[in-house]
């Protein structure tokens, strides 16, 4: 049965955070496409595990141990259930989003990639999902080429036919989601496309997968990536899915303990799926925070909150459209936008930007994003950048807009 949908502002007060005021202002947390906040759920459940079951995974029979790697393995569950994996054999928990790309990188594209091969980037992409894939060109000497943007960020892919032309496509990577202009990328069609080639897609589900629902299946992914933090869970913990057969042909990517099966001086042979690409001992208390954080999302219902950020952005939107001198950027139809709006004042540095709202307790983030080649594109020196989840209610936006009005009035 789907989730009934909950208010955002019956949500906030399951987040302690949104009991603080900063500078005699109620916090306005506009930068959940950095970090989410944290429900009381998952921090409850991080504590009550820390205070009674706490032990190393995988190597104990006495009753803690057993406890932590129930609760542990668990989490491998939850995760498998949230994005439709076929076996929790298919999911590597990983530091962050960007280990898991460095994992994809180091693991199956050093052993399957050469010269004449070619790597398909995006203009779009992340730092985490855009150097990796250079060092491994470099690596490898197989080329990369990358999709370019239009003004609005919209991928022209008109391209892919001059791309597969210039040598055998054996990868692609991409955000399903823009974290610098929230542009929601036709990953389905970029998936198809590269399989037509003989290629394998990795996408980019850091900005995805906390905001709607999620499919590998339904997506054609080969690989996927998120980070836990992103969607209510601590830092550090974060979660790669790869198909089995691709997993299980992959050499290791750090070695040492757990991921082996038996070790003599003649030789090791590692251990089976997926704990081969978990060595030594892993985040594990913050692994069962990051299943607790899923748990309430899925609570809450992810269509739930796909459809409460498509609402709160048309009305960020709508009032941001308000203010004299804003430009707006990103693709101009809320249906190829998810919760993230980056703007430019006129005449205003987005750092100054941002330091008059933090001021008045509005959090939103100013910078390139790690996304320099973006900001090239646009010819932006950076971007202020509001960016929501489930708890941003009207009146965050609202306080926003007041506080860009004194910008305006600062520098006038």
């Amino acid at each position: 049965m789907d989730a009934v949908a909950t208010p955002a502002s019956v949500l906030r007060a399951d987040f302690p955070i949104f009991e603080r005021v900063i500078d005699g202002h109620p916090l306005s947390y506009l930068d959940s496409a950095n970090s989410a906040q944290k429900s009381r759920h998952m921090l409850d459940t991080m504590m009550s595990f820390y205070t009674t079951s706490y032990a190393n995974v995988h190597r104990a029979v006495y009753q803690l141990g057993v406890e932590a790697t129930e609760a542990y393995e668990g989490a491998r569950e939850t995760v498998r259930a949230l994005i439709g994996a076929a076996s929790t054999k298919e999911i590597v928990f990983t530091r962050d989003s960007t280990e898991a790309i460095n994992l994809v990188a180091h693991s199956y594209g050093r052993a399957n990639l050469a010269p004449g091969d070619v790597i398909v980037c995006t203009e779009l992409e992340h730092h985490s999902n855009l150097v990796p894939w250079q060092v491994l060109s470099q690596q490898t000497g197989a080329a990369i080429r990358y999709v370019h943007i239009d003004d609005r960020g919209e991928l022209q892919l008109d391209e892919l036919d001059e791309i597969a032309r210039s040598g055998n496509v054996r990868l692609l990577a991409v955000a399903e989601q823009s974290n610098s202009l929230g542009t929601s990328n036709p990953v389905r069609v970029l998936a198809d496309w590269v399989h037509e080639q003989g290629g394998v897609i990795v996408v980019d589900g850091a900005q995805s997968v906390p905001h709607r629902p999620t499919d590998v299946t339904a997506l054609g992914a080969d690989f996927l990536v998120f980070s836990g933090h992103k969607l209510g869970g601590p830092s550090g913990a974060g979660a790669l899915y790869g198909r089995r057969e691709l997993l299980e042909a992959m050499p290791p990517f750090l070695t040492g303990g757990e991921m082996i099966r038996s070790v003599r001086l003649s030789g090791t042979t590692y251990n089976e799926l997926p704990w081969r690409f978990e060595a030594g001992t892993p985040a594990i208390a913050e692994v069962v925070g990051m299943g607790a954080a899923i748990e309430y999302l899925v609570g809450v219902g992810l269509d739930n909150v796909q459809a409460h950020e498509q609402a709160i952005t048309r009305y960020a939107l709508g009032r941001l459209a308000e203010v004299p001198g804003i430009t707006v950027h990103g693709p101009t139809e809320h249906s190829r936008r998810g919760g993230v709006v980056p703007f430019s004042l006129d005449g205003v540095h987005p750092h100054d930007v941002a330091e008059i709202l933090g001021s008045q307790g509005v959090c939103v983030r100013a910078g390139h994003h790690c996304t320099q080649p973006v900001m090239e594109r646009l010819g932006l020196p950076a971007t202020t950048r509001a960016s929501f989840y489930l708890y941003t209610v009207p009146d965050e936006i609202d306080r926003m807009i007041d506080g860009l009005h004194r910008v305006r009035r600062i520098f006038a």
